[in-house]
């Protein structure tokens, strides 16, 4: 299963939820802590793409230094999850559709090896966490509470269950950039993708994948693939959209 952030207070505001004051600042914070707290922010929507990441607004978030701050921005960017421009700052990337389209296209080759190995490799016990997954994802889009964030994200997290499951550690990390990526586009893009359909397709995939058929379970993450792709908004232009990083921690 994905790594899951350090317990600490996120900052940033969860859609679902009514807004609260603001817990005390973690003084331990480390750099993987901060990076880790606005990745999951990006990645569960709750900082849209073109967001402001001043650093001096971090500082005082985390009670940490502009350099510790901007270090763990620089991990971000790596990850393309943000975009450092010079003399101006960080912000959330804002995928282009050429980069959407590429993203969608590498996910199909990668994710076809993941297939791959782990049909080869898979256990019995990888299957019934995997299992315990899609019923938690469709427990979870029972909820009339559950948001579309939270909906999207528990479905990419599929993805990385399964990449972590079949034992190629950097592999995985692969995945999870792009799913995180793809969270992304999805949100800039409009995404139209039905998450029943996809809780669905992802307990068709693993009843092909139990039946040994390699190539078979291939083809059914691919197709599963190209239709998320399919319902994004990649013919008109992205919404202008940007949220100061001020306003996002205040709401």
């Amino acid at each position: 299963m994905p790594r899951a952030p350090k317990a600490t207070a996120s900052p940033f505001p969860t859609p679902s939820a009514e807004p609260e004051a603001a817990a005390p600042p973690d003084k331990s914070a480390t750099i993987e802590s901060i990076a880790q707290d606005i990745a999951t922010a990006i990645v569960e929507k709750r900082l849209p793409p073109g967001t402001w990441l001043r650093e001096e607004a971090l500082g005082r978030v985390y009670s940490v230094s502009r350099t510790k701050v901007r270090a763990a921005l620089l991990t971000l960017s790596k990850e393309k999850l943000i975009e450092m421009i010079p003399d101006k700052g960080a912000f959330v990337s804002k995928p282009s559709v050429q980069e959407a389209r590429e993203v969608f296209g590498v996910r199909r080759i990668l994710e076809s090896e993941v297939v791959r190995l782990f049909v080869a490799k898979a256990r019995p016990a990888d299957y019934r966490a995997l299992e315990q997954h899609i019923q938690f994802e469709r427990t979870t889009l029972r909820a009339t509470t559950t948001t579309g964030t939270v909906r999207e994200k528990l479905l990419g997290d599929f993805h990385v269950a399964l990449a972590e499951a079949a034992g190629n550690r950097t592999l995985a990390e692969l995945v999870r950039e792009l799913v995180a990526r793809s969270s992304l586009i999805a949100m800039l893009y409009h995404s139209s993708n039905d998450p029943h359909c996809s809780s669905d397709e992802h307990a068709d995939f693993l009843r092909v994948c139990k039946s040994g058929d390699t190539e078979a379970a291939v083809a059914c993450m691919t197709d599963h693939l190209l239709r998320i792709e399919a319902n994004l908004q990649l013919t008109s232009g992205a919404q202008d959209r940007q949220l100061d990083l001020v306003k996002a921690l205040l709401a």
